[in-house]
């Protein structure tokens, strides 16, 4: 099993790389206890996609910490990773997307493998339902869901994906752009629509098998035919999962995660993740240092 993390953004919001802050209680990066929590429950291989001018930092970082039985596979994502035959000859500064993102791993990685964005934190027990999930089904994807109403800010609206759930099965997840609790009423302020709060909200915590691959570069090579596209808009990897669910290609569970969710999008953020993680460690989640 696989933890795959992408590293790749630029942290505009945040004012810095995030990516690389020092929040834990021993300065380590949030992304560790990620990769700690996959590590203690059997994932063996962790694949980081970063910026090429971060790899060689990053693999000397981590290859320092990691056990010596872990494959760690740090990779750039870089514009000209391009599908066979393809050409692109135009400018454009943004990466392809979080698809693109996943595809730039698809040398490294041959089972099923779980993606997470690596400036959020998603709980030990996600970790472990996936670990389960994985073992006991050989086909299927997941959503790592988490519920609603934990996941809002008190400082404003947020964006989440809501998801449309049926038994366990996934049905959909709609994109709901300002999200807020107003006292008891959870509403998307952008629609006007309600929530009771305890749904189910993607936070990008997919269980994928390889099968993705080959969807993403069909999809990218459709992508970089269309110059509008090419210009205002990026491959995003819950689109292409949802294409595939839609067109009954997948199946893909909805899990709930039974644990808790924080990001670090704003630099406001830093202060509530360094004491969440000193939390943890106080009570016995984590060692200190991480990392022996």
């Amino acid at each position: 099993m696989t933890l795959l993390l992408m590293a790749a953004g630029s942290g505009s919001r945040y004012g810095k790389l995030k990516q690389f802050d020092e929040l834990g209680p021993k300065e380590e990066f949030l992304m560790e206890f990620a990769i700690y929590d996959a590590i203690k429950n059997d994932f063996k291989q962790i694949v980081v996609i970063t910026k090429a001018e971060n790899v060689s930092f990053l693999n000397d970082y981590l290859s320092k910490k990691l056990p010596k039985t872990i494959q760690l596979d740090v990779l750039a994502q870089e514009l000209t990773d391009l599908p066979s035959g393809v050409t692109f000859s135009g400018e454009r500064k943004k990466p392809w997307g979080t698809a693109h993102a996943v595809w730039t791993a698809r040398n490294v990685i041959n089972g099923p493998f779980v993606v997470i964005n690596a400036d959020d934190f998603y709980g030990q027990s996600a970790y472990k339902k996936a670990a389960d999930f994985m073992k006991a089904d050989d086909s299927a994807y997941a959503l790592l869901g988490y519920t609603l109403k934990d996941t809002l800010s008190e400082h404003g609206s947020v964006s989440r994906g809501v998801c449309k759930v049926e038994g366990d099965d996934l049905v959909s997840v709609e994109e709901r752009l300002k999200i807020v609790q107003i006292g008891n009423v959870v509403k998307d302020e952008d629609t006007g629509l309600e929530f009771t709060g305890d749904e189910q909200a993607s936070m990008n915590f997919w269980v994928c098998r390889p099968s993705i691959f080959a969807k993403i570069e069909s999809e990218f090579k459709t992508f970089l035919k269309d110059e509008d596209r090419i210009a205002n808009s990026e491959l995003y990897l819950p689109f292409m999962i949802q294409e595939m669910l839609q067109a009954k290609e997948i199946a893909v569970k909805c899990i709930p995660s039974g644990g808790d969710w924080f990001g670090v999008t704003y630099a406001s953020d830093k202060e509530k993740a360094m004491k969440s993680l000193q939390d943890k460690t106080d009570n016995g989640q984590y060692v200190s240092p991480l990392w022996n």
